[in-house]
């Protein structure tokens, strides 16, 4: 049970490093491509398995690696656009509720059971995801302001379910640490990519505070995945026990963050999302 406490206290902490950024002035793109480079050494440092790097590219999930070093280095930056402009309960709410799109495609692919709660649940998720997302009471959402929760939401649930495909297909057993590491690498190195424009135009304003900011972030994106893990292999609690309780953990404490540390004022549409968000995770994960 530790473990998964220590998941929640991590993944929430994440949101509330992206709103130190905007608080700090911290560059947060600078800031997420440091915070690659510094999980992907610190997956590799802690990894048992031996192997040289040049052959990491002829191992089975190495090309599933690359297509999620792209979703980790493009959903982060969504990540923290959302909290930085729609508050960390958005962030967390459009983030955690994802869930539902790997528990679609395990009923597509895998054939696992669909039944009438599991898509209430799912429906609930949606409906979440907007309420959650509402900044006025009296006036409807404008897309501007639904459109980082929503392609937060796609990006966290096609990342969840390429990883759960990844792994279950083509990862060895004692390989997790170093396919994770491979993906935050990749995400570093594209990151850079990112730099080249900027550069060329003569825009890229390099400071120091952005690397502490990434090894800030960087260190413990690196663990929430680690200790996820392993409270998955925590014998006596089954999984989706587990998912229920660090969803709405997460959806919860991050909320509790915004409220206490950067007094975010959530109306009613708000507080009705974030309930109807942890009562769809409920329905969908435990039917």
């Amino acid at each position: 049970m530790i473990y998964l406490i220590l998941s929640i206290i991590i993944l929430s902490l994440l949101f509330v490093i992206f709103k130190l950024f905007e608080v700090l002035k911290i560059d947060t793109p600078q800031a997420i491509i440091v915070n690659y480079l510094v999980a992907g050494v610190l997956g590799i440092y802690l990894s048992d398995v031996s192997l040289e790097l040049q052959e990491i590219p002829s191992q089975p999930w190495f090309l599933g690696a690359l297509f999620l070093g792209v979703l980790f280095i493009t959903v982060f930056n969504v990540m923290a656009i959302t909290s930085q402009k729609n508050g960390l309960s958005v962030a967390a709410v459009a983030g955690k509720m994802s869930v539902v799109i790997p528990i679609v495609f395990g009923v597509i692919v895998y054939n696992e059971s669909a039944g009438f709660v599991k898509i209430l649940g799912i429906l609930l998720a949606l409906v979440a995801v907007y309420l959650a997302s509402s900044k006025s009471d009296n006036q409807p959402v404008k897309t501007k302001n639904l459109i980082y929760p929503v392609l937060l939401f796609l990006g966290s649930g096609c990342i969840d379910t390429t990883l759960k495909y990844v792994e279950t297909t083509y990862v060895p057993e004692g390989g997790v640490p170093l396919f994770s590491a491979t993906i935050f690498l990749i995400a570093f190195v594209l990151g850079l990519l990112f730099l080249i424009v900027p550069i060329l135009r003569g825009e890229f304003k390099f400071q120091f505070k952005n690397i502490l900011g990434g090894i800030l972030l960087g260190v413990p994106n690196y663990f929430s995945i680690y200790y996820l893990l392993k409270a998955l292999s925590t014998e006596g609690l089954e999984s989706s026990t587990l998912f229920t309780l660090n969803n709405v953990g997460v959806v919860i404490l991050s909320t509790l963050f915004g409220l206490l540390f950067f007094k975010e004022k959530l109306i009613k549409k708000n507080w009705i999302g974030i309930g109807i968000a942890i009562i769809s995770i409920v329905l969908v994960a435990l039917f």
